[in-house]
């Protein structure tokens, strides 16, 4: 069975439409059921697709030659939503031509055609950008926000919490993942006001909510394998981002370094070179690519904008994933189980 299809910004990422049209042929190649609206310059999509017919067939081309700059502001790209790659894919995303949208784009411009065009789910304030993040455990680690809301409030928390553990189940299997929120410290009392108050929210309505939560978790702890789920505000969210992105490039090139430092080091390298290559392959950003905008009514993935075309055909594939899981769907089941009633008492900071 065919899944809805998915609408590609074509023009978004570092390398445009080779990349974002290759990796939608490897997509299509590992999973024969994915379909493709691809929305970019016509000519450019044609020349690339003559060396891919399985995604030819699979394809429809929307034509569009106006691009989202990656540096545009995004109240400028908003006024462009109507002409440009990236607002033509999420509008496909809105009138149903498809059921979701991929881009390597602008973040900001991306989440703000997004936000205008589809406008958040009932119950949610504020969309949130999750990714998954390696750990030493079996799963992938889900995090939200990423930077999409650089202040949040307690109840943004929560509603980040709910969404956070609905999107872990589907790339777990869990049926309660361990949800915590990012602080200075695990003690009851320590953080702000808010963490404070989303945490006894949490803590109230565990019973109705399938998750397990239990508290605060510390930023040296990402990568344990110990959390499937950890909220946080969008501007601590995208500094432990990027500090655990640089301390992967870190570790990398020091091992690189270290093994070309002499005769006996290029030995010890050819013997280790297996689990170096397991390494590698572990902290490699391609491998876990596709950051989803949560609480949007539609699914809308941003793959790095330097993503490989493996990254991002490993995007397009979380896209399909939430699609058949019905990601939307599940969110607001969850939010009906807590009950507006008790969302609304979380105190809320004026806007």
């Amino acid at each position: 069975m065919s899944l809805p299809r998915i609408a590609v910004d074509a023009m978004g990422g570092d390398e445009g439409v080779r990349v974002m049209v290759e990796g939608a042929a490897l997509a299509r190649r590992r999973h024969d059921r994915f379909k493709f609206l691809l929305v970019g310059d016509e000519a450019r999509i044609k020349a690339v697709l003559e060396n891919h017919p399985n995604l030819r067939g699979a394809s429809e081309i929307l034509h569009c030659d106006d691009v989202v700059a990656g540096d545009e502001k995004p109240s400028q790209a908003l006024r462009r939503a109507k002409t440009t790659s990236m607002g033509l894919a999420i509008n496909a995303v809105k009138t149903g031509e498809a059921g979701a949208a991929v881009s390597g784009g602008n973040t900001g411009a991306l989440m703000a055609m997004a936000k205008l065009a589809l406008r958040t789910m009932p119950g949610i304030d504020r969309p949130a950008l999750s990714a998954l993040l390696p750990t030493l455990g079996e799963n992938d680690l889900v995090m939200l926000d990423l930077g999409a809301n650089t202040d949040c409030d307690a109840r943004n928390l929560v509603q980040f919490a709910i969404m956070g553990a609905a999107y872990s189940r589907i790339v777990t299997g869990r049926e309660e993942p361990r949800v915590r929120l990012l602080n200075i410290g695990t003690e009851e009392t320590k953080g702000t006001g808010d963490l404070q108050a989303a945490a006894a929210q949490l803590r109230a309505a565990a019973a109705d909510l399938a998750m397990a939560f239990d508290g605060f978790v510390e930023a040296d702890k990402l990568g344990r394998g110990d959390v499937d789920v950890i909220v946080t505000d969008g501007f601590s969210g995208n500094i432990a981002l990027k500090a655990v992105e640089g301390t992967a490039r870190f570790v990398a090139d020091l091992l690189r370094r270290a093994f070309t430092s002499s005769l006996r080091s290029k030995v010890g390298f050819l013997v280790s070179r297996p689990a170096t290559e397991l390494l590698k392959h572990h902290l490699d950003p391609n491998n876990h690519n596709g950051a989803v905008f949560l609480g949007l009514n539609g699914v809308v993935v941003k793959s790095h904008g330097s993503a490989s075309a493996i990254g991002v055909a490993n995007a397009v594939a979380v896209t399909a994933r939430l699609l058949e899981e019905n990601l939307t769907e599940r969110i607001a089941a969850d939010l009906a189980r807590l009950g507006a009633d008790s969302l609304r008492s979380v105190p809320k900071a004026a806007e």
